[in-house]
């Protein structure tokens, strides 16, 4: 993918090598919101540093945009473990502020 446009809500998710784009979109958090319950609910485990990687995972999967031929959410959940929470921590933060603040 070439870079995530900001103006889109777009985050840029680095793993493995690849640049993922991840895009909160209307379709992308139902999609989330009925897999992890309220998205309220998401937006406070966060802050309250409660988030489960299993959260943080499902989120990003729902998100993706044009994912690479051949990418499970499996092969997904461990390309972030390999990447750390810390470096994940500002692309979570992008697309938590979009569920919170829009566009």
């Amino acid at each position: 993918m070439s870079g995530a446009n900001g103006a889109r809500g777009e985050a840029a998710l680095d793993l493995g090598g690849e640049t993922l784009t991840l895009r909160p979109s209307f379709a992308a958090l139902v999609a989330a919101e009925e897999e992890l319950g309220p998205l309220f609910d998401l937006v406070e485990r966060a802050a309250d540093g409660k988030l489960s990687l299993a959260d943080m995972a499902a989120l990003f999967w729902h998100c993706l945009v044009d994912p690479p031929s051949g990418l499970t959410r499996e092969a997904l959940g461990e390309a972030i473990v390999g990447a750390g929470l810390a470096r994940l921590s500002p692309v979570l933060r992008i697309i938590l502020k979009q569920i919170l603040a829009g566009r």
